[in-house]
């Protein structure tokens, strides 16, 4: 009897070890569209997914939007079709590690990679002498702030005359920010997310146990208790999670937090000093970036950038949680200047 506990231990391996090898669901109708849409270029020996879609017949214009972490660009979802009524081209990209691009490991992971990535692509697509508008969110908010440092750094080689061969910078026509930690004195990141970052050996089983269920907890808490996610939109997002084992890369993808800590002078920086029209699209229920404490920085620090506050009851996933608020932002945004 004094054994007991070991044979519940040896019982117990291998159920852990099916557990830990379980495979990622069957992805739905709705995520299986939005990738057979997109199309995948190479980078650095990888993969990486993109979607352009061609609209607005009489516009030149171009929109490239950013998701956040942990999601895919079908954070885009509900914005997708009217952004193409009144752009020539709409594009996202999952950046390297997430959603339905190559996802390895070991790996390290960093802001200033992605922020290549993104240039990558635009010179892929052809557009190096276009000038973009940005749309971010979250973790997209933080390489569009690395963007926008190279665009400015570009723009004074420009004027003393010195380097004008570099390429693949972006040319910024605007860029409009969302719900992003861009201010690590005002950002709280969530418990399993400092587990992860922080503590090695316990990511390595963490990122392991972690469950549909453990994901719908952790993201539903971001999102307001009036906009949650319906069970399928959990589901496509748990889904482009788990593509390629993306949950045995979530420690590394969060170094960024402790990146945006260390580079903190050099991407807020960029974003006070800028002469790019600048908006923020901000749901005020955000418990990683509360309110008003993030705004109230934000509105001291970059005061030419105009901002919008959205309903109450819209927390951090504001093009999710209120599709029709953002777009009516953003799109008083982009006609005022």
């Amino acid at each position: 009897m004094k054994e007991w506990w070991l044979q519940v231990g040896l019982l117990c391996i291998p159920l852990v070890a099916v557990y830990l090898h379980i495979p990622p669901p069957q992805l739905s109708p709705a995520l299986n569209k939005w990738l057979s849409a997109g199309e995948h270029f190479h980078f650095r020996g990888h993969n990486v997914f993109y979607r352009d879609s061609f609209g607005a017949l009489g516009s030149s214009d171009v929109v490239i939007l950013l998701h956040g972490f942990p999601t895919s660009s079908y954070d885009w979802i509900k914005i997708w079709e009217p952004l193409t009524q009144r752009f020539h081209r709409v594009i996202a990209l999952d950046f390297l590690g997430f959603g339905f691009s190559d996802k390895p490991r070991p790996h390290k992971y960093s802001i200033f990679e992605q922020a290549s990535l993104v240039e990558a692509l635009v010179s892929h697509l052809g557009l190096g002498q276009q000038k973009v508008n940005l749309i971010s969110h979250d973790y997209g908010d933080t390489v569009a702030l690395e963007l926008l440092y190279s665009h400015i750094l570009f723009c004074l080689c420009r004027q003393t005359r010195s380097d004008q061969n570099r390429t693949g910078r972006l040319n910024f026509n605007s860029l409009c920010l969302s719900n992003g930690g861009l201010f690590p004195e005002t950002h709280h990141p969530r418990l399993l997310q400092i587990l992860l970052k922080d503590y090695s050996i316990l990511s390595s089983i963490l990122t392991r146990l972690t469950n549909h269920v453990i994901f719908q907890k952790g993201i539903g808490e971001v999102f307001g208790p009036y906009t949650q996610p319906t069970e399928a939109e959990f589901w496509d997002m748990w889904g482009g999670l788990r593509y390629n084992d993306g949950n045995l890369v979530l420690d590394s993808l969060l170094q960024y937090i402790n990146q945006r800590l260390k580079h903190r002078e050099r991407w807020v920086g960029a974003l006070t000093s800028t002469s790019v029209p600048l908006h923020m699209i901000y749901g005020p229920l955000d418990p990683v970036n509360p309110h008003p404490e993030f705004i109230r920085l934000y509105q001291k620090l970059v005061p030419r950038s105009t901002f919008t506050i959205l309903d109450e009851h819209i927390s951090h996933y504001p093009q999710l949680e209120d599709p029709q608020g953002f777009l009516n932002a953003y799109f008083n945004f982009i006609h005022s200047f």
